[in-house]
């Protein structure tokens, strides 16, 4: 299996400088293990606490366990979280940057336990699948276009090409297999591993029969607004308990739901969230879909290149220090915009999703809005489509090619 280059590996290396707790997190099989002893400095000892007999000493005696390593690689460390309040006192008496470098396949600042245990001395790096341009090996330059108003085309991926590689999403050891089909059953084995043993390490859960049918119920939802009512109702879960779970998925980084824009300029805007997978191989898994289903229906094509976008600017966002927030925006008239971005300085840019090889001014009806309600604020407004070339809609927006993702 190649060893990708990955986006974060300044940033790791940045933390482990001037940092004495590194976390990489991520799903699980996203790449953590490798890029950590890649990263890892000289002279580390690696413990993986999916050992048994590692995670039994380390759940019985924290300290003793943690006692005398100088330097280590922790991996998974959301299977034994009562290490992190040893680690503390370790890197408290002493505090050379790069002690500890550790892995974990759950959000660890969602357990309240551990939230505040190292607050201050370790730094948190996220590591989501491959991106497309680890992959190609091509530059990673969009949202810095974007926010200079000026996105440009990549290497021109479009049609049955776009399709297969939205389809193949970005696990590397599903990369690894060369046909959907057996993608797929990599992706199937991952969900139910996934659901059998992490699913416990983060939460106590009543009903975990159904979080599988949960999880699929949830696919149909990709890229929707969120109706916690809904979405449980064809299992016999009330809102309260689907959202409770609904967040252990988001903790396990197999879903994210994110906020809906607001404006004081704006009163009717939609307040209700949005669902998105992070991977669209493991969505398209989860919703059976294949080449041939997604050439008849591109109405289901439209759904899975969404979460492939959102998907894609997540990992470029987690490449650098600049820290950006993600929204989407509609108003009462079903105006929209698929991702808004926003910077710390406050200026944004707005991105609709096309699964199609032409654009139309109407596409833009919501970025107009959008940048009528942010005024000066408002850099740019993307229509990203599955075509090869740039073509400009009037004063800072633009249909874009897909492909811009990984230039």
């Amino acid at each position: 299996m190649p060893l990708y280059p990955r986006l974060v590996e300044q940033r790791v290396a940045d933390a482990m400088s001037d940092t004495r707790v590194v976390l990489i997190v991520g799903p699980r099989q996203s790449g953590k293990t490798t890029l950590a002893k890649k990263m890892a400095n000289e002279g580390m000892q690696y413990y993986t606490l999916d050992n048994a007999t590692t995670l039994d000493a380390a759940r019985r005696d924290p300290v003793g366990f943690v006692r005398g390593m100088d330097r280590a690689i922790l991996d998974e460390i959301q299977r034994a979280p009562e290490l992190l309040l040893a680690i503390k006192e370790s890197v408290d008496t002493d505090e050379r940057p790069g002690r500890f470098l550790l892995t974990g396949s759950a959000n660890l600042m969602t357990l309240p336990r551990v939230a505040d245990s190292l607050a201050g001395r370790m730094e948190v790096v996220r590591l989501l699948p491959l991106a497309q341009t680890e992959i190609r090996a091509a530059g990673g330059t969009f949202l810095h276009d974007a926010f200079q108003n000026n996105a440009k085309a990549g290497e021109p991926i479009v049609g049955d090409d776009l399709i297969a590689a939205v389809l193949a999403g970005g696990y590397p050891e599903a990369l690894a297999r060369k046909t959907l089909s057996r993608r797929q059953d990599w992706y199937a084995d991952y969900i139910q591993a996934i659901v059998q043993r992490d699913v416990r390490d983060v939460a106590q859960i009543e009903q975990m029969a159904q979080m599988p049918r949960l999880l699929r119920i949830l696919a149909e939802h990709s890229g929707q607004l969120v109706n916690y009512s809904g979405i449980g109702a064809a299992i016999g879960m009330n809102h309260i308990t689907t959202q409770k779970y609904v967040g252990i998925f988001e903790s396990l980084f197999l879903a994210r739901t994110i906020q809906p824009w607001f404006s004081n300029k704006l009163k009717r805007l939609t307040k209700t969230p949005k669902i998105h997978f992070l991977d669209s191989g493991l969505l398209a898994s989860l919703r059976d879909l294949s080449l041939d289903r997604l050439r008849d229906d591109r109405g289901q094509f439209g759904a899975l290149l969404e979460t492939f976008v959102f998907g894609e600017i997540l990992k470029l966002a987690s490449s650098g220090h600049t820290r950006f927030e993600f929204s989407h925006f509609r108003d009462k008239q079903q105006n929209e915009v698929d991702i808004v971005i926003e910077d710390r300085r406050g200026r944004v840019v707005g991105i609709e999703i096309k699964a199609a090889a032409s654009v139309s001014t109407s596409d833009f009806s919501g970025l107009r809005m959008l940048a009528e309600a942010c005024g000066e604020r408002f850099v740019s407004g993307i229509v990203l489509y599955d075509h090869d070339k740039v073509i400009p809609f009037g004063e800072r927006l633009s249909a874009v090619p897909i492909s811009a993702l990984w230039r």
